[in-house]
């Protein structure tokens, strides 16, 4: 059996940089994260024996004055920095800069166009619902941003008002376009004639994984997929490395290798190139645990 572990899997740039963020941090004293610092339960476990301690909105409105906070990759919505300086907590803010910047567009948009004569205009998120980044996204809209996942929520959408079109960042660029095509043609269908302005704001870097784990995948015999059982990025990427190898496993610590490999009905062909990959949110060390798991069966 030969093993190797895909170059192209694991920590996205956002979430090594809050991470990083939060070691730093940790050796100036006690420090709290506003949810999970990834979706991940071992990298939490991790953090939170180094002394991180995650908190909910709950925590944040009863933490001492002058608690530290660090806010994760995800971003969050104005109202947290608000409750933040209302209490006297310092914030840590480690949010992506990709997510960052795109915060600032989808607000500059409110601001420009919310009181728009004869009406003002609908801003559409395409993305995952309740998801942390699209909760900040929808703050910077007073909530009034309308969320939507695919073509079949389209009625969500009133066709006689102007659409400006952001995406989550983390999601399918296929999607995104197959989105501006039914919003297009569904506009065609009525003769109307509002404006749509869509603005593709999907993180490349996350977005290109898909081809690359395909690739990683073909070349394998058998792949093992290690990733959060909260992440949903784990779980579109292990669909699309399913896609490409139907011997794909889903496996979220060492611990379940042996039971895996087992039930793949493979573990005894000779010469079986086995391949590891994960999501953005698999830290390395859980990679290379379960690589080393598999050589020693």
């Amino acid at each position: 059996m030969t093993c190797s572990i895909d170059t192209n899997s694991g920590f996205c740039f956002g979430v090594t940089r809050a991470i990083t963020a939060a070691e730093s941090e940790l050796t100036h004293g006690p420090l709290c994260c506003l949810g999970d610092i990834v979706h991940n339960g071992q990298e939490v476990a991790r953090l939170e024996d180094l002394g991180l301690r995650t908190i909910d909105y709950d925590d944040l409105r009863t933490l001492p004055s002058h608690s530290r906070v660090l806010l994760r990759a995800h971003g969050e919505p104005p109202s947290t920095y608000w409750i933040a300086r209302q209490r006297g907590i310092e914030i840590i803010d480690a949010t992506c800069p990709v997510v960052k910047k795109l915060q600032d567009r989808i607000r500059a948009c409110y601001e420009t166009h919310r009181n728009d004569e004869p009406v003002p205009p609908q801003i559409v998120i395409y993305g995952k619902p309740g998801h942390a980044e699209v909760i900040g996204l929808q703050g910077q809209t007073n909530n009034t941003a309308i969320v939507i996942e695919s073509a079949e929520q389209l009625d969500r959408l009133d066709f006689t008002r102007p659409i400006y079109l952001f995406s989550q960042t983390t999601k399918s660029v296929e999607g995104f376009h197959a989105l501006v095509e039914a919003i297009q043609s569904k506009i065609e269908n009525r003769k109307s004639n509002i404006a749509l302005e869509a603005h593709d704001t999907i993180c490349r870097n996350v977005a290109n994984r898909v081809a690359q784990l395909q690739d990683f995948a073909r070349a394998n015999d058998i792949v093992f997929f290690v990733g959060g059982t909260k992440s949903s990025n784990a779980r579109v990427l292990f669909n699309h490395c399913k896609e490409a190898n139907e011997h794909t496993y889903f496996v979220s610590s060492p611990d379940e290798v042996e039971t895996v490999l087992q039930r793949s009905g493979l573990s005894g062909e000779a010469g079986l190139k086995v391949g590891i990959c994960g999501a953005t949110s698999t830290p390395l060390w859980l990679m290379e645990q379960v690589k080393a798991e598999l050589e020693k069966l």
